[in-house]
């Protein structure tokens, strides 16, 4: 029998999560097996997989004509469609949540984007979105901008898992283990207990190749001046986010070794750990497991969508590679300063983060209006 090198990770201190949920995969008990026997132990949902998910698919119809005759407004009806989901993905993953002692098992839901700008109305929502959903194993998600790190906190404090989703920036993911690290000490001084709490840091990667690939191809394209100048391009094509994400580890690791993390440490604290997203690759040249293979390390989870989980299950090339060629990390980031070359990281990055709301708030727009039209379609004449 072939090996599943997903079992494997595991192996290798990583957790890998789906990023995909869907009534179907719940229905058809196609969920229950990735659990039980393909060893993915947690589910990250986002907005833009919920448009797919109930967007012309009659499976929601149901609940949506019953939404509709108790006269809910179309987003309560949206909630009532995802929390039935979002709860049943949390009873699939619960023996796993057990079994790991909350290490995992954990089922991730967005507050809505259209507030990631509003401290107060994210730390509202996210106490309501678990409340609501009534599940120990849900765990919010807050983007990591300006005003959702101070909401991270607050949701912390209260006792709510948090996955801080967006990050792209190094400086970021700094800001969100720190933001989780200073909800636990509120509660740590308010007497309460934090060995339950769970957090993890969603630090984003193919967005930034593909960003920054673009930014190498135009000057490409326009023509450089000789060979070398050629050659210094391309060795960053493709390469950016793993070096990334490398020194985002580094970084974690610094953290857990200080003074402050170690207080908490011994009252039971959970480390908060990086989580790897957007791991599909978007350029065909490049590996559809590359994002899987090179950031293989303890304490992490890599959060896979449908496709890549079966192409990692049949040929990932799975080693302790997350601490391997760090070095050459710090040096690829700074040859972008290289006049040569001339990339600006910071705006990248920043660039990045305005795109990811923008790309989370579109399908949720979207899916609102496309729950209007069918709630026309369904309402009796």
């Amino acid at each position: 029998m072939a090996t599943n090198h997903l079992l494997e990770i595991k192996n290798h201190g990583q957790s890998i999560w789906m990023d995909n949920l869907s009534r179907d995969i719940i229905e058809s008990g196609e969920l229950q097996n990735l659990v039980e026997n393909q060893g993915i132990s947690g589910i990250t949902s986002n907005p833009a997989i919920f448009e797919k998910a109930i967007t012309g698919n009659g499976i929601y119809d149901a609940d949506i004509e019953a939404g509709m005759r108790a006269g809910l407004p179309t987003y309560k009806i949206y909630e009532s469609l995802v929390f039935a989901d979002i709860r049943n993905a949390c009873d699939i993953l619960r023996p796993v949540y057990d079994a790991t002692k909350g290490l995992d098992g954990y089922v991730s839901i967005e507050v809505p984007p259209t507030i990631a700008h509003d401290t107060q109305a994210t730390i509202n929502e996210a106490r309501r979105y678990c409340q609501e959903i009534g599940r120990e194993n849900v765990m919010i998600k807050i983007p990591g901008t300006n005003a959702g790190l101070p909401a991270v906190e607050a949701t912390i404090a209260a006792g709510i898992n948090v996955n801080i989703t967006l990050l792209f920036a190094v400086a970021s993911y700094v800001n969100a283990a720190w933001a989780y690290i200073r909800g636990l000490e509120k509660r740590v001084n308010e007497g309460q207990d934090i060995s339950k709490i769970a957090s993890v840091a969603s630090f984003f990667l193919s967005r930034i190749d593909t960003n920054i690939d673009a930014k190498i191809d135009a000057k490409l394209q326009k023509g450089v001046d000789d060979i070398n100048h050629e050659a210094r391009l391309r060795a960053v094509r493709g390469k950016i986010a793993i070096a990334n994400a490398k020194i985002a580890y580094q970084e974690y690791q610094n953290i857990i070794a200080s003074d402050r993390w170690q207080a908490l440490a011994a009252k039971g604290a959970k480390v908060q750990r990086l989580l790897w997203a957007s791991t599909s690759t978007k350029d065909s040249s490049y590996s559809d497991v590359m994002y899987v293979n090179e950031l293989i390390g303890h304490d992490t989870v890599n959060t896979l969508p449908p496709g890549t989980i079966k192409a990692c299950a049949d040929h990932c090339h799975v080693s302790d590679s997350l601490e391997t060629g760090v070095a050459e990390a710090h040096n690829l980031i700074e040859s972008l300063k290289d006049p040569d070359i001339n990339i600006n990281i910071e705006a990248v990055m920043s660039e990045l983060l305005v795109e990811g709301i923008d790309k989370f708030v579109q399908p949720f727009q979207s899916l609102m209006n496309s729950l209007e039209e069918k709630l026309k379609v369904l309402s009796p004449v």
